[in-house]
C-alpha cells in the first residue's frame, strides 16, 4: 500500500497557533476534529481558509487536517490560512509567486499593545478634570 505524501505547515496569527497537515485527497477541511463548517460559523472565515486554494487552483486537490491553540476564532483563521500556504509551498515551489504575491506566506506581525502602568488600556487614559 502506498503512502501519499504529507506536507506540513505551522501557521501564526495574534495568539493564534495552528498546525496543518497537507494530504493528497478529495478537498476535505478538518480543524480540531471538526469539519470546517462546523468549526467556524461564519461563512468569511471559512472563505479565509480557503483563499490559498482558490489564488493557486487546488481547490479539491488536498485534505486538511488542522490543529489550532490559542486565541479568537478570526485569529485562527488566519493562522490556519498562513499554515496551508506554508504547506502549500512545500507541496509545490511553483505555487510560490502566486502565494507570496497575495501575502498568504508572510507572518502578520500585528499583536495586542500591552497595557501600561496608570492607564485603564494600553492607550486609554483616565478621565482628566483641571478642577
Amino acid at each position: 500500500m502506498a503512502k501519499s505524501e504529507t506536507y506540513l505547515g505551522t501557521g501564526r496569527r495574534k495568539k493564534s497557533i495552528a498546525r496543518v497537515r497537507l494530504t493528497e485527497g478529495k478537498g476535505n477541511i478538518t480543524v480540531n476534529g471538526k469539519t470546517l463548517d462546523e468549526y467556524f460559523g461564519t461563512d468569511i472565515l471559512k472563505v479565509i481558509v480557503k483563499q490559498p486554494f482558490v489564488v493557486t487552483n487546488t481547490e479539491g486537490k488536498y485534505d486538511v487536517i488542522c490543529k489550532v491553540t490559542g486565541g479568537g476564532f478570526t485569529g485562527q483563521a488566519g493562522a490556519i490560512r498562513h499554515g496551508i500556504s506554508r504547506a502549500l509551498n512545500e507541496a509545490n515551489e511553483e505555487l510560490r509567486p502566486a502565494l507570496k504575491a497575495n501575502g498568504f506566506l508572510t507572518r502578520d506581525s500585528r499583536m495586542k499593545e500591552r497595557k501600561k502602568y496608570g492607564l485603564k488600556k494600553a492607550r486609554k487614559a483616565p478621565q482628566f478634570s483641571k478642577r
